[in-house]
């Protein structure tokens, strides 16, 4: 086993790419698993190896850990019958051919990060979630929960699995801040729906120590909600970013409005996930960004 070496599997998306070059800095050999090997080379240039199937992976062994985060946008378009499916397989499927690689191995890798999110929860209003709550079903807690399934597949073949069910992540660069920006920017945000639904966020910065610690700390293992400890609801967190860019909230989006607008795809901005960091907390994770204040002023201070 090269004890130095990580698989990342969706490295150029926005949490994948970011996890890359931090690692990259950190010293470790990162390999990059893409379709497009081109947009690996644009991204990262000889800094990485690109390979652009699981078909041509050498033993899991080779890698301290493999880390799944590909999957196709969940905002990226309007739902149908046919974009669904396609989360579902970009997710799934690839989870599945990476239990079975792994499987096939002579010796299986030691570790298996594989992504997650909130949304495994489903829409659960004021209630305070953790790593053992249970769960109300709708399309995007089943996509979740059957992405996670896939992944602890893997701990048959003898591979430690870490779920990290990550929450709305804020940075300058991706994410949903930078969907909601410009409309803020020209004093024209505002609440969705009634206000009420809770947002579990999380900065980039804490949301890589996750997986930092989940890569050093042999005792990690299953779900970890991947949110700062005090979530807010959508009225406060518009507030918050208002407040930020020194700017008036000055057109809330109906509820209405945002099912006409999103389709189904509405759940993912009117559900409600009050989620907390039980585990990480238990086993004594330091957020750096706990505030969401501290968090939106670290981001949109910067030049």
């Amino acid at each position: 086993m090269n004890t130095n070496s990580i698989l990342i599997c969706g490295g150029t998306g926005f949490l994948g790419s970011a996890l890359s070059k931090l690692l990259i800095q950190k010293g470790y050999s990162v390999t990059v698993l893409s379709r497009s090997t081109e947009k690996v080379v644009a991204m990262f240039g000889d800094s990485v190896e690109a390979i652009s199937s699981v078909a041509n992976l050498p033993d899991s062994a080779s890698f301290k850990a493999v880390i799944n985060l590909a999957g196709a946008g969940i905002f990226d378009q309007r739902w149908n019958e046919a974009r669904k499916q396609l989360l579902r397989d970009s997710r799934i499927k690839l989870t599945e051919e990476l239990v079975a690689w792994i499987a096939a191995s002579a010796q299986p890798t030691p570790l298996f990060i594989s992504g997650s999110a909130i949304g495994v929860y489903g829409d659960q209003g004021d209630k305070f979630l953790t790593e053992q709550s249970g769960s109300i079903t709708d399309f995007s807690q089943q996509l979740c929960a059957d992405w996670e399934a896939a992944a602890l597949e893997a701990e048959k073949f003898g591979s430690r699995v870490c779920l990290i069910r990550t929450g709305l992540v804020l940075s300058d660069n991706g994410g949903i801040l930078k969907r909601m920006l410009l409309p803020f920017r020209f004093g024209l945000g505002g609440r969705m729906g009634n206000g009420r639904q809770w947002m579990s966020w999380i900065h980039l910065y804490d949301w890589l120590a996750i997986v930092e610690a989940m890569l050093e700390h042999a005792e990690m293992r299953g779900p970890y909600n991947a949110t700062a400890p005090n979530p807010v609801n959508n009225q406060q967190f518009s507030s918050s970013l208002a407040s930020a860019l020194n700017r008036p909230m000055l057109l809330p989006l109906p509820e209405k409005a945002l099912k006409l607008l999103l389709g189904e795809m509405a759940a993912l901005v009117l559900g409600s996930q009050r989620v907390v960091p039980e585990r990480l907390i238990a086993q004594g994770f330091t957020f750096k960004y706990s505030q969401l204040d501290t968090a939106l002023r670290d981001i949109l201070d910067k030049p």
